[in-house]
């Protein structure tokens, strides 16, 4: 293999190399003047003269519209994802059980509410709550965003958790039963943390996702930071400044939420490299033997 050459593929000689130049300083070029373009259509609209923007400069706007709803997207997207690393830690397991109607009942599960859009997922979720008066008319439409949330992302989640455990070396499994583990002991203690591991990216992934889902239940009434900041431009007739501070707002927020996942990943992997103390021969084979019993 000549040096000119990777694993994947041919490196490009310089006749490709300038025309991939070439091609990335036009595309650049055409982004840019299409942001400079839509910036100067949206200013001949008198959509960044002063009076626009001034709402966002007064601490009544925050307190009143952009606050409160960003509370509930955050409220919303904490405890559906929560709820959803639960449903995903049972689904996931469920799906590698040795017993068949548990795999079944775990797969049919994940398969439904993994191809349900979520948007559907919570006006079913709400109809379903209305009709029967599972919650009280103040928690409807939570409750249905949360629901809905739990229901798709749990289920993706339980995905990744056992694309995860799958991809772990069959020696950990055979070295947890040799040592007399049950499989419940060696799912928690020994292939659910290093899946988590190895995982965690993909599952910061899925919050930020379910993050972003949360402001889909505008259309079921659920007042959060989306539809907060368009009742704040219903007032004051500035929907493009508010729409452009709303998505400042969940950009950062998922912004942070990705150098999370990167810091968190970082530390885990750190900590599983880390040498461990050298276990006492004695107490692994009393351990051994109890679980044995």
């Amino acid at each position: 293999m000549s040096a000119e050459s990777t694993v994947l593929y041919d490196a490009p000689g310089p006749r490709a190399r300038a025309r991939n130049r070439i091609t990335a300083v036009v595309f650049i070029g055409l982004l840019i003047a299409a942001l400079v373009y839509v910036i100067a259509v949206l200013a001949s609209n008198e959509q960044f003269t002063a009076e626009k923007w001034s709402p966002f400069v007064t601490w009544s706007t925050w307190t009143g519209y952009i606050l409160p709803g960003l509370w509930r997207t955050l409220a919303a997207a904490a405890v559906s994802i929560v709820l959803s690393l639960l449903l995903g830690a049972i689904l996931g397991i469920g799906r590698l059980s040795e017993h068949l109607w548990v795999r079944a009942v775990a797969g049919f599960f994940v398969e439904v509410f993994r191809a349900i859009p979520v948007l559907i997922l919570m006006v079913f979720t709400w109809f379903l709550f209305a009709i029967y008066g599972i919650f009280p008319s103040s928690m409807l439409a939570f409750a249905a965003v949360v629901t809905g949330l739990t229901l798709y992302n749990g289920s993706v989640m339980a995905e990744i958790l056992r694309s995860g455990i799958n991809s772990l070396p069959k020696g950990q499994t055979e070295a947890s039963l040799s040592l007399g583990l049950r499989k419940s002991q060696m799912m928690r203690l020994v292939l659910l943390p290093q899946a988590i591991t190895a995982m965690m990216p993909a599952l910061i992934s899925q919050m930020v996702v379910a993050l972003k889902d949360s402001a889909l239940g505008y259309i079921i009434g659920y007042s959060e930071v989306v539809r907060s900041g368009l009742l704040s431009a219903s007032r004051y007739g500035n929907y493009i400044p508010a729409l452009i501070v709303v998505a400042a707002i969940m950009i950062l927020i998922n912004f942070g939420l990705s150098k999370l996942a990167t810091v968190v990943e970082r530390r885990l992997r750190q900590g599983s490299r880390s040498s461990a103390p050298p276990a006492d021969p004695e107490k692994a084979e009393l351990a051994a033997s109890e679980n044995l019993l």
